[in-house]
């Protein structure tokens, strides 16, 4: 099989699923941009992101921090949030996620502003950075350089600079970790070495239950992947677990696999969403709902899901479960991004796509550029 097999496309069913899924030379030959190499190499990213903050030394603040804000969007944003929904129950002072231009008009010298931009060139981040500076909050950017890196170098003594050349969203080992260092180094949190230490060793055992090598019987990244083809994937979470575990699938499922997918979260979405789910018939036959679980979910929201679970039945096409693995929060976290971040990708495969091009993205950078 080639990638000019486009007939492999038009019908894809059960049976010729697994000679898409299993057919090493026709993935390598589809996947220009090795993106199936840097999500196997997730926790080789996150060892080098350990080994780069080992000999960075944060500045200490005089003043007192009333608030953290991470400003970013795209995967520097998810990175964020993954560190608010972890950090949130053990760290005393609010963090909050900022994917705007602007920032909240309470930001002062008591405000630690992360501004995290992969490229360094994203203008959503560097307008933020500009009204962070001029309000005297304190300062400190995650970058691979660009125009952040330049600004922190001249502006700030805290610039955390991480390698480049990746796409973003690929980019999240480094993001995540050197938000959890600067969590940790400030004393906002307790030591996170021996947490990130086990999480790497999980993600390494897990990546060797996903990769092409495993036939789809046994792959369960492969086996969703192919529950989700010609369908409309709804990912839902839970608050304060899971919820942006959700968001994360659904946006490397629409960078990856050029696919429509949504996310929502419970128990806001009992109050509105589920009520929606009668028209228009068509649309709600060919919806894929996954339920992301987690042992820590909220005792209501695990009851929330079990009723849902139970109206949707028969209604939309498929409810799929999936549930973490692991035994500590960052533990079970990045297993559900591992199985999301290879899932999407056997969905590019499915249907033909090299999951690394962001042509739309790239497009309306262009257009947003002459203005």
């Amino acid at each position: 099989m080639t990638i000019n097999d486009t007939n492999m496309f038009r019908n894809i069913n059960n049976e010729n699923i697994a000679a898409i899924f299993d057919n090493l030379t026709f993935i390598k030959e589809l996947d220009k941009g090795k993106m199936f190499n840097l999500v196997y190499n997730l926790p080789e990213q996150m060892e080098e992101a350990l080994s780069i903050l080992e000999n960075f030394k944060l500045s200490r603040f005089e003043n007192k921090l009333s608030y953290v804000i991470i400003t970013g969007v795209g995967g520097s944003a998810i990175a964020g949030d993954l560190t608010r929904v972890l950090l949130s129950k053990i760290c005393n002072i609010p963090i909050l996620i900022n994917r705007d231009y602007v920032l909240p008009a309470f930001i002062g010298d008591d405000t630690l502003v992360i501004a995290s931009s992969y490229s360094g060139d994203t203008e959503e981040t560097l307008s933020a950075y500009q009204i962070a500076k001029e309000k005297n909050a304190k300062i400190i950017a995650i970058t691979s350089g660009g125009t952040l890196g330049k600004l922190a170098l001249k502006d700030i003594k805290d610039a955390i600079i991480i390698p480049g050349g990746l796409s973003p969203r690929a980019a999240i080992g480094y993001s995540l970790i050197s938000l959890l260092y600067i969590f940790s180094s400030l004393g906002l949190v307790g030591d996170m070495k021996n947490d990130i230490k086990n999480a790497i060793n999980l993600l390494k055992q897990l990546r060797e239950q996903l990769t092409p090598e495993v036939p789809i019987q046994n792959n369960q990244a492969k086996n969703i992947a192919q529950k989700l083809i010609g369908n409309l994937p709804v990912i839902y979470g839970s608050t304060g677990t899971t919820e942006v575990i959700a968001q994360r699938w659904k946006s490397q499922i629409c960078e990856n696999a050029k696919t429509i997918a949504y996310n929502n979260t419970f128990p806001e979405l009992n109050h509105n969403e589920i009520v929606g789910s009668e028209y228009p018939i068509e649309i709600i036959n060919k919806m894929s709902v996954i339920l992301l679980r987690d042992k820590e979910d909220y005792k209501r929201n695990k009851l929330r899901m079990n009723i849902t679970s139970d109206i949707l039945e028969g209604k939309v096409d498929q409810i799929i479960e999936v549930s973490s693995v692991g035994e500590s929060a960052l533990e079970r976290m990045l297993s559900l991004v591992m199985i999301g971040d290879y899932l999407s990708l056997y969905l590019s495969i499915a249907y033909g796509k090299d999951p690394t091009p962001i042509e739309r993205i790239s497009t309306l950078k262009d257009k947003l550029s002459k203005h």
